[in-house]
């Protein structure tokens, strides 16, 4: 009997210790992988952070994404010099739409040289309500009056040089592409449409000027950044139509009581277009980086204008240290108009409310995974996504 105790008592320590070697072992392995990632960040070396999920959206409805964030630093000796990221995504939805989106933000010659993009391409069952707030809101949507097909591609990039601390200028390049097929007879006798599907294709730049003082561009907890823009579209360098537009982008973050991660952040953004500016290039509100929550393309005209304050906390662990985790709050509102329809056009359109909250989930270093439920009038959209709206 004793004996019989002794050979328990010898397997029970035996397992006790294994379990403890086991949970040692794995504690030591998640420490080194820790050790490793952050020897490759202070090295600027390359980090990838894959993702997929659903998503939903008001205008793709149930999407299923696959796509990463690349990052990296392109300095090994300049510590403070921003990482570069590059988050991609592709989508199909139970619509059949099919998308792309790459999104590179990078920083050269210790950020005397910055050189950004925003690439997208769709293939999608939509709708078109027409131009102006009227129309949007009005027109039902359904099969025999607002569906169509359309293809979509855009190329936009800006080159910008340094002239002095947190001021720069350069160039902003812009080519897109937009054409529907299989319209309603509703949208055929649309006046924009019947004139410019024939003519999608777009191409056009001009001087951009920046001051940026955020401290980390993707993910700001205090600064200010200030977006002026001017770009000309012409026949005479390969555009089917003649407009310009302009874009003013002001953005301010604030920290609450000098905590790092829990930021008051605002914009204000108003892009404005003139001339033959076609239905697929008109402003629109609904975007994944302003109004969360309304169907993209619906309320679009040759102007709009929209702010948003969002607040961003970040939760902090029991040891005082920040977690990877935090949630925001957004409350916001926009409208579209034409400065060169009437005055009684413009009095038609509304104010658009726009509120939602969401959450984050640090995957590298100040570069978030992003999930936000935004609220709109009538209208609801679930976003999945990397990196802030604003």
């Amino acid at each position: 009997m004793i004996q019989l105790k002794t050979i328990l008592s010898t397997i029970v320590i035996t397992f006790t210790l294994s379990c403890f070697a086991q949970s040692d072992s794995l504690s030591s392995k998640k420490a080194l992988r820790q050790l490793k990632k952050q020897e490759r960040i202070e090295s600027g070396k390359l980090l990838i952070t894959p993702l997929a999920g659903p998503g939903y959206t008001p205008e793709l409805q149930l999407t299923l994404g696959a796509g990463g964030i690349l990052s990296w630093r392109n300095s090994k000796t300049n510590l403070n010099l921003p990482r570069s990221s590059m988050p991609f995504m592709m989508a199909v939805s139970t619509t059949g739409a099919m998308t792309f989106n790459l999104r590179p933000t990078t920083y050269w010659n210790h950020d005397k040289l910055r050189i950004n993009g925003d690439f997208w391409y769709k293939t999608m069952p939509d709708h078109y309500w027409g131009i102006g707030y009227q129309k949007a809101y009005s027109t039902l949507q359904s099969d025999s009056t607002t569906k169509y097909f359309r293809n979509w591609f855009q190329f936009k990039t800006d080159v910008l040089f340094q002239v002095k601390e947190d001021v720069y200028t350069g160039l902003f390049i812009d080519a897109n592409y937009t054409q529907g097929s299989e319209e309603t007879d509703l949208i055929r006798q649309d006046e924009n449409y019947s004139r410019y599907n024939e003519r999608p294709f777009n191409f056009g730049f001009g001087p951009e000027f920046i001051y940026d003082s955020r401290d980390v561009p993707v993910n700001a907890y205090e600064g200010m950044y200030l977006n002026a823009i001017a770009a000309f579209y012409s026949r005479s360098w390969g555009s089917d139509n003649n407009y310009q537009q302009y874009i003013l982008d002001y953005r301010q973050y604030q920290a609450v009581n000098h905590t790092k991660g829990r930021t008051i952040a605002w914009q204000l953004k108003g892009r404005f277009t003139f001339g033959e500016v076609p239905y697929g290039e008109m402003s629109q509100l609904g975007t994944p980086m302003d109004l969360r929550g309304y169907t993209w393309g619906r309320y679009r005209d040759k102007s709009l204008f929209y702010f948003l304050a969002e607040y961003r906390h970040k939760f902090i662990k029991t040891d005082g240290t920040p977690s990877k985790s935090g949630m925001v709050g957004w409350i916001g509102s926009g409208t579209i108009f034409d400065f060169e329809q009437s005055a009684d056009y413009n009095q038609q359109a509304k104010w658009l409310p726009n509120f939602g909250v969401g959450y984050r989930l640090e995957v590298q270093p100040r570069m978030n995974l992003r999930i936000d439920v935004g609220i709109g009038r009538e209208t609801t959209g679930f976003y999945f996504n990397f990196n802030e709206a604003f």
